[in-house]
Parts: C-alpha cells; structure tokens; sequence
C-alpha cells in the first residue's frame, strides 16, 4: 500500500468527538490521500478499540485509512489499515510479522539512522521531524529541521513530514523530499479545518 500524501494524528483534547471532526474533513477528498492516526496514549485498551472502530467507520465512509499508534493489538482487533510504531515502540520486523503484509507500516523518526532501520525492518513509511516548532513536541528536544529531512529522504524511504507543518510551509516540506505531511492541530482546532487538509494535500 502506499502511504497516503496527508496524515491526521488525533488528539481528542482538542476535539472531543474525534469521529465527527474526520467525517468533516474527510468528506470530499479523493479516495486514498488522507490517513487518520489514532493516538490517543492515556486511553485502556478497551476503550481505544472503541475509538478505533468508530473512527474507522468514518474514514470507511470517506475512502480514507485508519492507522493505530502504537498498539498493535488494538489495530488488528479494529480491522484498521495499518500500525504507526512510536520510536522506541516494537522492532518494525517485529511488528510487519503480527501485522502481515496487507497493511501498512510507519515508524517515528528523527534522524537518518532511525530511518535506515525502519527501512530495513519492512517499514513502509516514517513520519520525521519534528520539522518546526510545535507545542506538542517541545519535549522530544528542538526541532530537526528541512535540511535533515533533506538527508534522510535519500534513504529510499518515503517520509511523511511532521512537527509545525501547516498550508503555509506544506510546499517547502515536499520540497525537501518529504512524500507527504502529517498534522495535529491544523485539522483539530484550526478556523477552517476542511480547508486546510485541502491545501495540505498539494497537487496530486
């Protein structure tokens, strides 16, 4: 499967009903080019199946992937499209066994050995950065910036830029090799979020 061009990572504290917010700015797009990321780490397993299973109804609805962060066994409960390992998460080997070869794997990264070794573990994609600065990656450190994108593009894995990306700079980051951008807040607490995953996702 190839990664989508467009990743929306959750965070249900910006937007309480998660599965209406993807319903909203999902409507409309071209099937394939979106996937909504699940990440929500404080929630049991119990309820982030639920979570899961809703949401996957709604990028269903739309033509679009789900992807669950981090819990492999919640992923494969769900029927969801794909896991997302965090960087210190399963080895991607590990996790390409449990989840076979029908869906998709990312892994987080931050710098290109991280990305190497995701290649080699059957990765299928990396988010990297974080890009910019952004409130909710202040604490992995500051950012990495294009230039590293730049370099770690060369690794042959296709990298899904992360970290203060919105419209305004999404040209920039796919300029410097990224095959796609990911985000939190431009589609959570922006004024016009519909809007704004449409100018995410560039020319075809």
């Amino acid at each position: 499967m190839r990664p989508p061009r467009v990743h929306l990572v959750t965070d249900r504290r910006l937007a309480p009903d998660l599965p209406a917010a993807a319903r909203r700015v999902l409507a409309g797009l071209p099937p394939g080019v979106a996937a909504v990321h699940l990440r929500e780490r404080d929630l049991g397993g119990a309820e982030l199946l639920r979570l899961a299973r809703a949401l996957l109804a709604a990028c269903r609805e739309a033509g679009q992937l789900l992807l669950v962060n981090d819990r492999a066994d919640v992923a494969l409960a769900a029927g969801a499209d794909g896991l997302h390992l965090p960087a210190a998460g399963l080895p991607p080997a590990e996790a390409r066994r449990l989840l076979g070869p029908g869906r998709l794997l990312g892994v987080s990264c931050h710098r290109l050995a991280e990305v190497r070794r995701a290649l080699a573990g059957g990765a299928d994609f990396a988010t990297f950065g974080p890009l910019h600065d952004t409130p909710s990656k202040r604490a992995y450190g500051p950012p990495v910036g294009l230039a590293a994108l730049a370099e770690a593009a060369g690794a042959g894995l296709p990298l899904v830029g992360l970290g203060g990306v919105e419209p305004g700079n999404a040209a920039a980051v796919r300029a410097a090799g990224a095959a796609g951008v990911g985000c939190i807040r431009a589609w959570l607490s922006g004024p016009d979020p519909a809007a704004a995953v449409r100018a995410l996702l560039g020319p075809a």
